[in-house]
């Protein structure tokens, strides 16, 4: 017994035509006819009688009426309270700096909206970092540079952001300053570079530019700390090379520095989302998955995310 054929046979009594009850249903009435006598089959009773002008129920058939409606009820109040009951319990999510400066408070906000009940426990740091404490389950989900952490995570390709060349626009001449062309890596050699340490995902990347083209940066300072390394590109220290997120917790960025991409077409961050198994995630962490990557796209299709496009 299904509750299509209740819902069937109960809208057949109430409009007292099967003809009426298939054209509200959107049904065939010959399909409508065989689902309430496979049910009557089903029951072993007669439940409707078929006249010219209508269709009429039993004494079995009226019995049966008032308890699938019942029925019916209570499935509409299930079905109700399962769309009405919140999501609870916490999940953990990892962010790199540069992510974070972007993606971190929208995503907040968006599962505060959507999932009030689920509390997050955020966790900014290095990417490698990330995957080893999403590998010790420390973490449900994080957004990394690389899935090559572990067989056993989930992996959703996210997006890929190009990296950009960053400076101040107050310390630039005028010139320089109205520029938009790409920078080579030859060029870029020969400004005072700002950048994190070699164990950073990001500066692997960097360094093999400058390998591809035989030649070495003019590097000034190695920072880790990705707000040092802004404010110091900010005071005019030197360039750095980054993902347009970097300035995301300037609300003047565009005006504050200059960005212009990197020519090395290989000079790439890919970006995905990474997690545990889909089946060591709970509900909350699958709900925060979903939300975490529409949250980015959002970003990357409102031009909130500079040089970053959508994952093909």
């Amino acid at each position: 017994m299904e509750l299509r054929q209740l819902l069937y046979f109960v809208r057949t009594v109430e409009l007292g035509s099967m003809g009426r009850a298939a054209v509200e249903l959107e049904l065939v009435q010959s399909a409508l006819s065989q689902q309430i006598s496979r049910l009557e089959s089903e029951l072993s009773t007669r439940l409707l009688q078929r006249t010219a002008k209508g269709a009429v129920p039993t004494e079995a058939g009226l019995a049966f009426f008032r308890e699938a409606q019942l029925t019916l009820r209570h499935a509409d109040q299930a079905a109700r309270v399962a769309k009405q009951a919140r999501l609870t319990g916490t999940v953990s999510v990892g962010l790199a700096p540069t992510t974070a400066a972007v993606l971190a408070m929208p995503f907040m906000r968006a599962m505060r909206e959507r999932y009030p009940d689920v509390r997050l426990h955020m966790v900014e740091s290095l990417s490698g970092h990330l995957g080893t404490m999403l590998n010790a389950r420390q973490l449900d989900l994080a957004i990394l540079f690389s899935a090559a952490g572990s067989r056993r995570w989930s992996v959703m390709p996210l997006l890929e952001e190009k990296l950009l060349v960053i400076r101040a626009r107050r310390h630039m001449s005028a010139s320089a300053a109205a520029s938009t062309r790409s920078i080579s890596t030859a060029r870029l050699a020969k400004l005072p570079l700002i950048l994190p340490t070699g164990t950073h995902g990001l500066r692997s990347v960097i360094d093999a530019a400058f390998v591809r083209e035989g030649i070495q940066p003019h590097l000034v300072a190695e920072i880790d700390s990705l707000a040092m390394l802004m404010d110091t590109v900010d005071a005019g220290f030197g360039a750095t090379v980054q993902p347009g997120a970097a300035v995301g917790r300037w609300s003047d960025a565009a005006e504050r520095f200059h960005m212009a991409p990197l020519a090395d077409r290989e000079a790439l961050r890919r970006n995905a989302v990474c997690s545990l198994s889909d089946d060591e995630l709970s509900p909350a962490a699958l709900a925060a998955r979903i939300v975490l990557a529409d949250t980015a796209k959002a970003l990357v299709q409102a031009g909130i995310w500079p040089g970053a496009v959508l994952a093909a």
